[in-house]
């Protein structure tokens, strides 16, 4: 007797700064997914060692963290959490997954358990986001600059490029989240 094919469990949001990759995560959770976010670990250790919490510390822990123990460094650390909250909960959102290296490796652990979907926006719409956002706003410079880093340095375009299905922001808020609503219709997950 040939047995029902498993819907995907673990669903990791990607894309560029701006792309609306947090408007999503925070709609999920407001759904009752649970959401695990791999920013969490590195502001986790950014409190343990007394810092404050801002951008740079972060990124001095996030590159600590790589040089140590490879690009995949938060991945590495993240699969226990992740694994431990497959056991409890029926679907997981992963919100933060940047380098190749951390796609390759979350692939190898959770094979087809996992799908990535990129929410993708034009550039222009994604710099204005990033203008006009509360916390953080950058200039269309930073917002460039932020880009060519995360490409260059932390290989974030990997798992963009690679993703199994891709949302387009390029509406309103609304549309998006219909777009991503659907989709979980049509994967069947449920949290």
């Amino acid at each position: 007797m040939a047995s029902e094919p498993t819907q995907p469990c673990a669903l990791a949001l990607v894309g560029m700064p701006g792309a609306g990759k947090t408007l999503c995560a925070l709609h999920l959770q407001e759904r009752g997914f649970f959401q695990f976010r791999f920013g969490s670990i590195v502001v986790d250790e950014v409190a343990r060692r007394g810092l404050p919490l801002n951008p740079n510390n972060e990124r001095i822990i996030r590159e600590e963290f790589r040089a140590q123990d490879g690009m995949d460094a938060i991945a590495k650390r993240a699969l226990p959490l992740l694994k431990q909250a497959l056991e409890t909960h029926k679907s997981i959102i992963i919100d933060g997954l940047y380098s190749f290296a951390e796609y390759k490796t979350l692939k190898k652990e959770l094979g087809e358990d996992m799908i990535v979907v990129a929410i993708t926006a034009p550039r222009n719409q994604r710099y204005a986001r990033l203008a006009e956002r509360r916390e953080r706003p950058l200039t269309r410079a930073e917002a460039q600059e932020r880009d060519f880093r995360e490409i260059e340095k932390i290989e974030k375009g990997g798992p963009i490029a690679l993703a199994d299905y891709t949302l387009l922001n390029d509406s309103t808020p609304e549309d998006l989240l219909q777009k991503l609503d659907d989709l979980l219709a049509e994967l069947q997950m449920e949290p």
